[in-house]
């Protein structure tokens, strides 16, 4: 099993080189236009953005700082060429923008007037500057080589102060040399390093240490897997804008393996987090829509996939929740069309015709019909209205609208058909309680079914469980298909203490 694993590593190895410039240009278009989400988190994004390519440039400059002499330092420093004044260039303007970034947000809370083509402005420089960030660390991680393994060796920790000057107290940052230094088999360490440091919810540490072997290692085994970490992380921490960046780092990972056995969790999970931003129905339905396209698109593009069931019931979910956005719109013009003898007619019946349309499954469509068939006999059209009078009769015998619908019927002379069979043991949808719906109010909460936990790695981590991400680590950087579990669970087993190791706990003493 091993070897399978081994072989389909290093032919993985062999692109991914290639992958990593491919991601960067593809990054490069990708941040050119606007982003997603409100201006005060489209401004938190590029903050996050920029601190991580500031601490990466930071500990890069730092390792070859101690790695010469003063001297040497000093003459690389003034040479612009050098990987030293080029990783010092990106740290100084990523500082630089950050200054940007948090004089623009001041604004924003002070209320004061903005353009809004400088948060656009902003955002393309951002994007600009974490491609050639990316490419410096590619470049220069031959200057920063250390011929020398040190895998098996204790690594020694600096004192400890705030991580890369951010969060401490004083004296070297212990993480400094793991993310600045390249040494063979350090990619696995910063894979086990980041892993223990997601799971203790120190998600901003973790994915740097990710993104260290993206940019620091790129024929490492773990590459991919790394990757699909970072999108994990995001996900996990689940905070607005989190997620928008969670799913952009999921779709950058799908781009370049469609094909992977994980790949359908990871559409899933692209869906989840537009899921886990939507609102309540009357509400801005921006993301229910997305969640739709995405888990239509898992289910025409992995027809087999054993996430089929749990696909369909939340997608059910949010055709529940575009079909109540479009019932609420069809109802104000319906009272004031049907009710209030103005204007809105045409109005109202288009809103429930799509409803019919497109949300065949949708839990209120028995009083979509109803209303339809009035705006119907509004304009005379009895025959138009009979049949969606009958139609609610027949296909939901156990509605509030029955007895209205057959009152209907008998006054303008047509037949009352017989429920269907079928559909008797179709209730109506229970209504939420007083507190249930007062507190969805007060939150903006729809109720759906979404699973918070990673495609590798759970929100929750326990040590006695054995996840995905453990798994990978395992096998030297990837999974088999027969590794995977047959459902929607990141938990592989429970841990044997005895044989399995607790890989994520620390850096290992020597590979497994």
């Amino acid at each position: 099993m091993i070897d399978q694993v081994m072989k389909y590593s290093k032919a993985k190895s062999l692109t991914a080189a290639v992958m990593v410039i491919a991601v960067l240009v593809t990054a490069g278009f990708s941040q050119v236009k606007p982003g997603d989400g409100s201006p005060a988190t489209r401004l938190e994004v590029m903050k996050q953005k920029l601190e991580t390519i500031r601490r990466s440039a930071a500990s890069s400059a730092s390792v070859l700082k101690e790695e010469n002499s003063d001297k040497a330092a000093k003459e690389d420093k003034a040479n612009a060429d050098s990987p030293l004044a080029r990783l010092l260039s990106i740290e100084k303007e990523a500082s630089r923008l950050q200054s940007d970034v948090n004089g623009l947000r001041a604004k924003l809370d002070r209320s004061e007037k903005y353009e809004a083509s400088e948060i656009d402005q902003l955002e393309a420089a951002v994007g600009d500057l974490q491609v050639r960030a990316d490419a410096v660390l590619v470049e220069t991680a031959n200057a920063r080589a250390n011929p020398e393994s040190l895998v098996g060796k204790p690594r020694e920790k600096k004192k400890k102060k705030k991580f890369l000057g951010i969060f401490g107290g004083g004296g070297p940052d212990e993480y400094e040399e793991l993310i600045g230094a390249v040494t063979p088999g350090r990619d696995r360490e910063l894979f086990i390093v980041a892993t223990r440091e997601v799971r203790k919810k120190n998600y901003d540490v973790g994915r740097l240490l990710f993104q260290t072997i993206i940019t620091t290692y790129p024929d490492s085994p773990y590459l991919p897997m790394a990757k699909l970490a970072v999108a994990d992380s995001f996900y996990l921490e689940g905070s607005t804008s989190a997620l928008i960046q969670a799913i952009a780092a999921y779709q950058d990972w799908l781009t370049f393996f469609p094909t992977h056995p994980l790949a359908d969790r990871v559409v899933l999970k692209i869906a989840e987090s537009e899921m886990r931003q939507i609102g309540l129905p009357d509400r801005d339905a921006t993301r229910a829509k997305r969640a739709e396209i995405k888990l239509k698109a898992l289910l025409q593009q992995y027809p087999n996939s054993i996430l089929k069931d749990e696909a369909e019931r939340r997608l059910m979910e949010v055709q529940d929740n575009l079909g109540l956005h479009n019932l609420y719109i069809a109802n104000y013009y319906y009272t004031q069309s049907v009710e209030q003898g103005k204007s809105g007619l045409k109005g109202s019946q288009s809103r429930y015709r799509e409803i019919l349309d497109k949300y065949p499954n949708f839990s209120f469509m028995d009083e979509a019909l109803y209303k339809l068939a009035n705006t119907y006999l509004v304009e005379e059209e009895t025959d138009q209205a009979a049949r969606y009078f009958q139609r609610i009769i027949r296909d939901f015998p156990n509605s509030e609208w029955v007895d209205k619908s057959k009152e209907q019927l008998k006054l303008i002379g047509a037949d009352i058909p017989e429920p269907d069979p079928v559909r008797a043991k179709v209730l109506a949808p229970e209504k939420a309680s007083f507190f249930a719906n007062f507190k969805n109010q007060l939150f903006g909460i729809y109720p759906m079914t979404i699973d918070k936990n990673g495609v590798l790695m759970t929100s929750k981590f326990d040590e006695e469980k054995f996840e995905l991400i453990d798994q990978i680590i395992e096998n030297q950087g990837d999974i088999l298909v027969n590794q995977i579990p047959q459902a929607l669970t990141t938990v592989i087993s429970q841990r044997q203490a005895s044989t399995q190791p607790k890989a994520s706990a620390g850096p290992p003493e020597k590979k497994q």
